[in-house]
């Protein structure tokens, strides 16, 4: 099995490593990490039982896939030595914003690259990540990429011309939809309920909407049609939401974030 080491113990970092332990993927001894100065590694280590590397020379040194999991920004600064550590080892980022043509700077011996663009409901296993790789991937590689990005929900491969747009609606979509269950909770106050009951009514309604959406397999727009009465009161709702051009707005909001992205990456 592969041996995954982390630099960077953060958020992401974490719920990777209780994926992979929670599913049986690999053992602790195979996994690895390595932080900034805060506690974030010793904590995770500490937590899960897996190993805390001193240097880079030795999160690397056993090593076959590096997890590329510091924030986004520090990049620019990483460590040289880093391009000969991941010399002839498959290296995966989790950095937002940043193409593989850049991380190939960074990682210029890797024997490949693989761009990951988790989401935030991965920190329960049900997280969506899109991903591309810099050259076609070996078997033993893939095996790899599947182990440890399905051990935060699913995954689809794409690519990377792509990855802006899908990573805005895989990634940003939570926030997006977050949003919307907080719209929709504070519609039930202004129409009279008490707050916690608004939101309880908000979040269970859009969990089972959603779980609906995923396991009938249906479009959006034939279940929206199947609660839909003729001069209901579901219809009013939607009329209004129409007359406001709803998805004009979203389709803006997804456009702006991608937008933001490429800005990003073209900066990067």
């Amino acid at each position: 099995m592969p041996r995954f080491a982390f630099l960077g113990a953060g958020n992401l970092a974490s719920a990777m490593v209780d994926g992979l332990l929670a599913k049986g993927v690999v053992a602790q001894t195979d996994l690895s990490c390595l932080g900034g100065a805060g506690r974030s590694a010793p904590d995770l280590a500490a937590r899960t039982g897996i190993g805390l590397a001193k240097s880079l020379e030795e999160l690397t040194a056993k090593a076959d896939t590096l997890v590329i999991a510091f924030k986004p920004q520090h990049l620019a600064a990483a460590d040289p030595r880093l391009a000969a550590l991941t010399a002839g080892k498959l290296v995966i980022s989790v950095l937002a914003a940043k193409r593989l043509d850049r991380l190939a700077t960074t990682f210029p011996a890797a024997r490949n690259l693989v761009r990951a663009m988790p989401n935030t409901p991965s920190r329960i296993g049900a997280g969506m990540t899109v991903w591309c790789s810099r050259v076609p991937l070996s078997g033993a590689d893939r095996t790899a990429v599947d182990a440890l990005l399905g051990a935060l929900g699913h995954a689809l491969e794409i690519d990377e011309v792509l990855m802006d747009t899908a990573a805005v609606v895989s990634s940003c979509g939570p926030a997006f939809l977050f949003e919307f269950a907080a719209a929709l909770r504070d519609g039930g106050v202004a129409g009279g309920l008490p707050p916690a009951m608004a939101q309880a009514l908000a979040v269970e309604g859009v969990l089972g909407a959603a779980r609906l959406l995923a396991r009938t397999g249906a479009d959006p727009e034939e279940l929206r049609r199947q609660v839909t009465s003729p001069n209901g009161v579901t219809l009013a709702g939607l009329r209004r939401m129409e007359a406001r051009d709803f998805r004009g707005l979203m389709r803006e909001t997804v456009l702006a974030a991608k937008t933001r992205s490429e800005e990003m990456s073209r900066d990067a």
